[in-house]
């Protein structure tokens, strides 16, 4: 039986989130393709959140946490692919709309498939915990993650569903695209090192301080943030007008992951279970939290 607290912190979260994205859809869909009486920016907002939604009945049967990643990953290609064949309805997609999607695959394969086998190798995500027993509690993280993906994936749902010819390839390109591969490079070797940390059985219960993480503590964050902000550039030489609140993306997954559900969080379990250990307190005084320093690691 649910609880008229939980039910209403529910129903204010879904009202919310729905009225943020029809928001911005409907504010960055203006020069967007129609199909059937609808703006692309729209359909694909409906995408965002109805895959979310339609997942969520299953997972909440079940009580399970274990597809909430790969379907966050599932969504992402299902808005490439819709946006693309939406602005085909107005021209064949242009060499930066392809360029900017086949970035958003590589990114969507590579992550929802990193984090969906981390999460079967450990069984479990330890922040559905008190949520998964509840569907309208676990209808919440589902919501939010709707609303994530079309956030973060506002830049390239305008760049793609846009009607009429595409601006030439310019500066701006150039520097998404070092930034997107620099912020890729970051997240991919921090994730390995820390993947290869924890196999070791002699690291069990212990922080990593090595490779990346010895500059950072949070490195695979930085890397997120530098890649689409990276493709955050792609979009300055197409937006025009209400358009530029698509750029609205890198700041949401900046103060996403360093104000609300990222670095927060690890925080807070990091300080709970080495706070004490002065070790722990060494590395911590030392290492930045986001940004690296120039320091040599572990001076």
């Amino acid at each position: 039986m649910e609880s008229s607290e939980d039910l209403s912190r529910g129903a204010v979260v879904v009202a919310s989130v729905l009225l943020i994205i029809s928001l911005v859809a409907s504010a960055i869909g203006t020069n967007s393709v129609d199909i059937g009486g609808f703006s692309a920016t729209i359909i694909s907002a409906a995408i965002a959140l109805g895959v979310q939604w339609l997942s969520w009945v299953p997972a909440s049967v079940k009580q399970t946490e274990r597809f909430f990643d790969i379907t966050g990953g599932v969504t992402f290609l299902a808005i490439v692919a819709f946006s693309l064949w939406a602005g085909y309805q107005s021209e064949p997609p242009s060499l930066r709309e392809w360029i900017v999607s086949g970035l958003v695959v590589i990114w969507s394969l590579r992550l929802s498939s990193f984090l969906f086998l981390r999460i079967h190798r450990t069984g479990k995500d330890g922040r559905f915990d008190s949520l998964k027993t509840s569907p309208a509690r676990f209808i919440i993280p589902w919501t939010l993650q709707g609303l994530w993906v079309f956030l973060t994936m506002s830049v390239v749902i305008v760049i793609n569903s846009q009607s009429g010819p595409a601006p030439n390839l310019s500066i701006w390109d150039g520097i998404g695209m070092a930034l997107w591969t620099l912020g890729f490079g970051i997240e991919v070797v921090a994730d390995a090192q820390k993947t290869a940390f924890n196999s070791k059985l002699e690291n069990r219960g212990r922080w990593i301080e090595e490779g990346l993480w010895a500059r950072s503590r949070h490195p695979n964050y930085l890397g997120e943030i530098l890649l689409w902000t990276g493709i955050a550039f792609f979009g300055v030489p197409c937006f025009d007008g209400l358009e530029m609140i698509a750029l609205v993306s890198p700041i949401f997954i900046f103060i996403l992951l360093t104000r609300i559900s990222g670095i927060p969080i690890l925080e807070e379990r990091a300080m709970a279970r080495w706070g004490n250990d002065p070790e722990y307190q060494k590395y911590r005084e030392i290492t930045p939290t986001l940004v690296p320093s120039l320091r040599a690691p572990n001076s």
